[in-house]
Parts: C-alpha cells; sequence; structure tokens
C-alpha cells in the first residue's frame, strides 16, 4: 500500500501517545489541555438538547446547510457581539466541527507546498501538524509573556513573505502568555502593511482570572486600524466554556475565503452535527453562559493559584515560570538548580527525560519541545491545572518534586 507523500511531514501526537501512559491506578494527570468535566452544564445542556428535540426535530436531526445551521450562527453573531466583535452577518460565519477543522480548512484553503507560515514559539501542537500536511515551512518566532515578540515577527515576515501568520492572543496553550493591546495593535498593522493574513485561534479569552477581561481580540479590535479587518481570520470553540463533546467552533473570515472553505468543508463532513448545533444554539438562547463562565473561571483561577504556590514552594528555583492570568496552562522551564538554588552535580534540563521520571512517580505532564515548529526548547514543559482539584495539584507538585531529584 503506497501512503500519500504528505505525510511524511508529519508526526503522531506527543500529546496523544504520551495518554497511552496514564492508565496506570492513581496516576495524577497535568498533560491534557481538556475542561473539567465536572463543571460542565449538565442540566443546562439537557435541557438545550430536549428543546432541540422538542422544538425543532425535524431540523435538529436531518441533513444540513454546510456553512452551519442558521439559529445558532445567529446567536454566535450575538456571541461575538457581546465580545466587541461587532459588524457581522451570517454571511462571515460558517459553523465547524470543533476549531481543529477550522484551522484544517484553513490549511486546505490557503497552503501549498513550498509557501512558509510563521507561528508562536512555542505553540498549538496540532497546528503545527496540521498546517505541514499541506506542505508549507512552519517557523517559530519568539515570544515572552506579553505575546509575539512583533519586532522579530516584522522581520521575519520581510524576510520570508510569509503566506499566513498564525496566533493564540489570549492565554495560549502552552505558553499562557496574553499578547499585550499595544502588540495587538502593532499585529494589525503589520497585516494591513505587509498584506499578510493572520489566523487568531481563540479558545481561552472567555477563561480570564482578572476582574475584568483581557485585551479585546484581533478582530475586535481590527476596526481601530484601516484595512485589517480584510486580514483576520478568526477561529472560535465552544470546547473549553461549553462541552468539547459537541465538537462546535466556528470559522470568520472574508466572504470569499469563506466560500473556499465552504467547498472544502462539503469533501470532508457535509456540515457538522445538526443535533449538536441546535443543542448549542438552545443553550446560547437560554442565558445560562454568563454564570457557567463565572464558575469556570472561579475554579480555574483558584487551581492556578494553588499550582503556582505548591511550584514555588516544592520546586523552588529548579523550575521558572510565570503565572497565568487566564487559560488552562503553566508554562515552566528546568533552570538546572536545586530547589535552594545551588548548582546540581548532575542537572536535570530535558522535559523528556523528566517526563518520564515523572511517570515513575505517578504524575504526568507533557515535555515541551513538540510545541515548537523549529529550534525547539527541551528544557521547556506544559502543565494543566484544569482537571485536578487542589489537593491533587498539591500531591502532584509533591512527586513532580521527588522525580526531580
Amino acid at each position: 500500500m503506497q501512503f500519500s507523500k504528505r505525510l511524511d511531514n508529519v508526526e503522531t501526537s506527543a500529546i496523544r501517545e504520551l495518554f497511552k501512559l496514564l492508565g496506570k491506578p492513581g496516576i495524577i494527570s497535568f498533560a491534557g489541555g481538556f475542561p473539567d468535566s465536572a463543571m460542565f452544564d449538565i442540566e443546562g445542556i439537557k435541557e438545550a438538547s430536549q428543546r432541540a428535540l422538542s422544538e425543532q426535530p425535524g431540523a435538529s436531526l436531518q441533513y444540513g446547510a454546510t456553512e452551519g445551521y442558521n439559529p445558532l450562527r445567529e446567536e454566535l453573531v450575538k456571541f461575538m457581539a457581546s465580545k466587541g466583535i461587532t459588524g457581522l452577518d451570517l454571511n462571515q460565519l460558517i459553523v465547524t466541527t470543533g476549531s481543529q477543522q477550522a484551522l484544517d480548512l484553513v490549511g486546505k484553503t490557503l497552503l501549498e507546498s513550498g509557501d512558509t507560515v510563521l507561528v508562536e514559539a512555542p505553540t498549538f501542537l496540532a497546528t503545527i501538524q496540521c498546517f505541514r500536511l499541506y506542505g508549507p515551512k512552519v517557523l517559530g518566532v519568539p515570544i515572552d509573556r506579553d505575546g509575539i515578540l512583533v519586532d522579530v515577527l516584522e522581520e521575519m515576515i520581510v524576510k520570508h513573505k510569509p503566506k499566513l501568520v498564525y496566533l493564540v492572543p489570549s492565554f495560549g496553550n502552552p505558553s499562557g502568555a496574553l499578547t499585550s493591546m499595544t502588540r495587538r495593535l502593532k499585529i494589525l498593522e503589520l497585516a494591513v502593511k505587509y498584506k499578510t493574513v493572520f489566523i487568531e485561534d481563540d479558545p481561552y479569552s472567555d477563561l480570564y482570572f482578572t476582574a475584568s477581561p483581557p485585551p479585546q481580540s484581533l478582530l475586535a479590535l481590527s476596526d481601530k486600524v484601516a484595512g485589517s479587518r480584510d486580514w483576520i481570520i478568526y477561529c472560535g470553540s465552544m470546547s473549553k466554556v461549553l462541552s468539547p463533546g459537541l465538537r462546535v467552533g466556528w470559522l470568520v473570515g472574508q466572504q470569499d475565503f469563506l466560500a473556499r472553505a465552504t467547498m472544502c468543508k462539503q469533501f470532508g463532513d457535509a456540515h457538522t452535527s445538526t443535533f449538536a448545533q441546535a443543542t448549542a444554539a438552545f443553550y446560547l438562547q437560554s442565558g445560562r453562559m454568563a454564570a457557567t463562565l463565572a464558575n469556570v473561571r472561579s475554579v480555574y483561577a483558584k487551581r492556578a493559584q494553588v499550582m503556582a504556590q505548591a511550584m514555588s514552594r516544592e520546586l523552588g528555583q529548579a523550575i521558572a515560570f510565570d503565572t497565568p492570568l487566564g487559560g488552562l496552562f503553566f508554562w515552566a522551564k528546568l533552570t538546572g538548580l536545586q530547589k535552594n538554588g545551588s548548582r546540581s552535580d548532575n542537572p536535570l534540563i530535558d522535559g523528556n527525560l523528566f517526563a518520564k521520571k515523572a511517570i515513575e512517580h505517578n504524575v504526568a505532564f507533557v515535555p515541551g519541545a513538540p510545541f515548537f515548529a523549529d529550534h525547539p526548547d527541551h528544557s521547556t514543559l506544559r502543565l494543566s491545572f484544569a482537571t485536578a482539584d487542589e489537593m491533587k495539584i498539591q500531591d502532584g507538585i509533591k512527586r513532580l518534586a521527588m522525580a526531580l531529584g
């Protein structure tokens, strides 16, 4: 059997492979990027699904338009407006089977062999894999806690003339970084100046821990930079705020781009589950989302605080990290020092080796190297606080300290 040569450019997910090791009894996992299922609004989703079957049974269970179920598209336009993204109509939004399909449609529609894509370093692993499938060179642009370094980004745009730039501006996966307002506006200016498409992946912006939300999305801010909206493609998702099992995402962009993306979607799945879409639509109509988000923010904020305190207490100067202001992740770096800051005779600075030792102590995280498109930093790691309660977080960090030695 002869396989497509495009598969030579990708390999199976390091995270998915790690999950095979997580079946050990008693293991504490900081590895997954999942929301906590204990916080799903089961009653609200049940009520929404029952309404879908009782009020729209035919439409909910029948084939539907590839662009999406119109009542959901209308609710998503309202949801986006609540986040400052105004002026949208249904022709600028299609529903996708999760934001992962949205990214795949971007790849199918825009990318080909020989193109260049710029991404944050580090960035969402599945995006690197998804884009590479279509043949471009994927290059990383360095970031700090305030997001992508825009001066370096401009230099790389000039040098490499990328087909597109992919960003997760709010609480990125895996970095947890939050792009500052100043940098967001500069990004929009670069999009116009160099006529470059920017993909804004935005699954985490509603999961903020502060009293006020993060800076508005690039799409919302595009009104402040003339011409920039034409160069922004926005990917949204219900997976982190409602339920990943519904597989409801959406894609916003120019109508000519969406027409081609819709055609590509027809080849893939014809349309996203109409029952899932109807359930999501009735849930958004119910007005329960605000309370759901408030609860999730409160719980995740506390868990992030507990993890930060535990890492400082148990690991000390052996690990460096910034406490995130939202999202699901800590991004950390092994320093090679001992807990008290003294030099180690045999420092452990390889995240992959540390992950194997951690598994032996019944705790798991994801090594950071796979999150880099190029020039990986092997001393890095990603830890998620979302699915472990506060006691498990403290216990798990103690186990990491034992693994580190």
